[in-house]
């Protein structure tokens, strides 16, 4: 699972423009970083161009995923992962993000882009591993690790279960024999009285 952008979007006369950014391109070739940079700036903003207000989408575009939310603010997010990368995250993501935004810059400031916000990288960051970054996940993840832990457990009394009951029947065959050898001791010492 791999985050490569964030980009907050604004709209001016119907064209969309990248307000703020925050690229993670390490993944790409050295000299692949500029052109796919510039793929993911002009798929954004065509992808924020269409996106109506309070829309959210997932447009996939070969082994990549942009995730878009149209905030009702006039705003909109997108981030650009992988197809493994969950929606559920990248979308609880983009609303953290615009709403920070919104706080930390009011409208006005917006005509003069690229904006300095420094907390995408933070976020670009924290949330390439979204098990750790995401409560939700990091519960399912503890989750399935004690099914698993329960399961083997399981396994392992079921398999002890057996081994007892096998030892139950070997104890009542032994009890029996026991019986038996001690009503022939009896009858073999009956002839013989020790005074």
């Amino acid at each position: 699972m791999k985050l490569y952008s964030i980009l907050i979007l604004s709209k001016v006369q119907d064209k969309a423009q990248i307000i703020a950014s925050q690229f993670d391109l390490s993944s790409f070739g050295y000299f692949q970083r500029g052109s796919v940079q510039e793929f993911m700036n002009f798929s954004s903003t065509t992808i924020a161009e269409r996106t109506p207000i309070g829309q959210r989408q997932s447009v996939e575009s070969e082994n990549n995923v942009a995730h878009v939310y149209g905030h009702p603010q006039d705003i909109w997010g997108i981030i650009i992962s992988d197809k493994e990368y969950p929606s559920r995250v990248a979308f609880s993501l983009l609303n953290k993000i615009l709403d920070e935004f919104l706080v930390k810059f009011p409208r006005d400031k917006w005509n003069n882009p690229p904006l300095n916000y420094p907390e995408l990288n933070d976020y670009l960051l924290k949330y390439q591993d979204p098990k750790q970054a995401d409560t939700i996940m990091r519960v399912q993840n503890e989750l399935d690790e004690t099914t698993a832990i329960l399961h083997k457990t399981i396994e392992s009394v079921l398999q002890r279960g057996e081994k007892l009951d096998s030892l139950v029947d070997r104890s009542e065959a032994l009890s029996s024999q026991s019986k038996m050898f001690y009503k022939t001791a009896k009858k073999t010492n009956s002839c013989c009285v020790v005074m």
